[in-house]
């Protein structure tokens, strides 16, 4: 499942990041990375984007950089 998918609320672990180098190397300084454990804090109207809570810090995501973030619910 896409993290894109998901709702405020739900709960999950990364699976895969697949995007370019560059955007993964941004995730990853701000905590992003396989095996993190996340919370979806809020979406836009239209889910255009998607705050979420990765070790206490919060990450604002487009929803084209969530559809390439593979999760898994918890």
């Amino acid at each position: 499942m896409k993290l894109s998918e998901l709702e405020k609320g739900n709960r999950g672990t990364i699976l895969k990041i697949e995007t370019d180098e560059e955007l993964k190397g941004r995730l990853f300084s701000f905590g992003l990375a396989r095996g993190s454990e996340f919370t979806i804090e809020a979406c836009s109207l239209g889910k255009q984007t998607i705050e979420i809570m990765v070790d206490d810090t919060l990450i604002g995501l487009r929803a084209e950089e969530a559809s390439k973030i593979e999760v898994e619910k918890i």
